[in-house]
């Protein structure tokens, strides 16, 4: 089936859900089981099946396989939100000790994750500030577990170069992990272009609606963690489950089984069902609405680049980017809804005279959304670190919504006239 047809039906079946045509709400926190010994091989990962909705539930479940299916790999796994598929994707495979390497550009709660928590567990992560892949090679050590990167950055909008991304991940011996939150499978699938581990905040584009927080981690189940010893907890006996090794038992589908047998079991962060329901609502027009932000986000574009009063415009799918070649490579369909531009007037006034953005930290969501990270998402960092994740005092993030084009234009126009009195 194509992409549109999966995100409306895909892994459909109208007799296990009594012949209901919208996906079920199972709002239950535990299952019956048909014996003791059917309890035991389940709690032994010798059969497949429901035994707490702390690790599986029918609807999380069938959104894991939709999500799982457009973006090309062999499972997925529904948390609680996006910051939760980003812990579980490394604690997967990082402890003590280990190292990750990252650009410093990436989103503000990612980066506090990295420098402060993954820090005080032990885990170092090295900030690359510059695009070369060379940087990214002279960060590599034998503790290295994994390079990660943003598909579409947050709030950079840089685009990764996610090709020679993972030809130098896999040069070393380890996985290359994306967040394609902004860009969506729709529009990027990182797995084409090598990229092992892709993780969402569904709570963006995938559910679309801004009612619905949620994340997932699709595993390509491409990586080989046995070719050689830095993935020992994928690859030796984990004595929680009676000695288990994962590679051995769940195959191509070792990283994604352990994520949820071991690390949901442990830290608790799954979705509610009714988050999968409606982000399963949101999944069943993801491909509508990206053409649509698409369109009204490059024409916004358009028109503050030739806007004397706005100092620069951040967007990779036009001609002034500087990230516009990769763009051409890696987002034929287009460069989603979040672009970045530079008022030339007071910001705060520009942020409060406008009438349709809502000023919000939210983005992906079917209305027009306005951010100042200077003063919210990256309010945390120090001014250094402002810089080299590329937030100046000027920068505006938005998120472009579904109304009309001229309406979106006009709101901006007033805003920055009142800003510059």
């Amino acid at each position: 089936m194509k992409f549109e047809t999966i995100a409306t039906q895909g892994y459909t079946d109208l007799k296990k859900q009594n012949h209901a045509i919208s996906m079920p709400i199972y709002a239950t926190t535990a299952y019956s089981f048909d014996s003791v010994e059917h309890a035991v091989n389940l709690f032994d990962l010798k059969v497949e099946g429901d035994i707490y909705s702390r690790l599986t539930n029918p609807s999380n479940e069938m959104i894991e396989k939709r999500i799982a299916a457009l973006e090309g790999g062999v499972g997925a796994l529904a948390v609680s939100s996006g910051q939760s598929a980003i812990l579980i994707a490394i604690l997967n495979i990082a402890q003590c000790g280990d190292e990750v390497v990252t650009s410093s550009k990436i989103y503000g709660g990612t980066y506090n994750l990295f420098a402060k928590t993954f820090q005080q567990m032990g885990i170092n992560v090295k900030f690359i500030d510059s695009d070369n892949i060379e940087d990214y090679e002279n960060a590599i050590t034998n503790k290295t577990k994994c390079i990660y990167a943003e598909s579409i950055g947050n709030p950079s909008i840089k685009v990764a170069d996610i090709e020679n991304l993972a030809k130098l991940a896999h040069k070393h011996g380890v996985p290359l992990i994306i967040d394609n939150t902004v860009a969506t499978p729709y529009l990027l699938r990182p797995f084409d272009f090598g990229a092992d581990i892709v993780v969402h905040s569904t709570t963006k584009y995938l559910s679309g609606h801004g009612n619905a927080m949620g994340g997932c981690i699709v595993d390509s189940g491409k990586f080989d963690w046995r070719k050689n010893d830095k993935f020992k907890m994928l690859t030796t006996p984990d004595e929680s489950y009676h000695g288990i090794i994962y590679t051995e038992a769940f195959k191509e589908a070792a990283y994604i089984a352990k994520s949820r047998t071991h690390l949901i079991r442990d830290l608790g962060c799954c979705m509610s069902p009714f988050n999968a329901y409606l982000t399963m609502l949101g999944l069943e027009t993801l491909h509508v609405r990206m053409d649509r932000h698409c369109e009204n986000a490059k024409k916004l574009v358009e028109h503050l680049a030739k806007h004397p009063h706005i100092n620069f415009v951040t967007y990779p799918n036009y001609e002034g980017s500087k990230d516009y070649e990769l763009a051409k490579k890696y987002l034929p369909k287009g460069a989603s809804s979040l672009i970045g531009f530079g008022v030339d007037g007071d910001g705060i006034k520009f942020i409060e005279a406008l009438k349709l953005f809502i000023h919000a930290t939210n983005l992906g969501d079917v209305r027009s959304i306005i951010t100042y990270p200077a003063g919210t998402t990256h309010r945390q960092l120090s001014d250094e670190q402002k810089i080299k994740a590329g937030i100046t005092d000027d920068y505006m993030r938005a998120s472009i919504g579904l109304e009309n084009i001229d309406d979106i234009i006009e709101d901006i126009d007033n805003a920055i006239k009142i800003s510059r009195k």
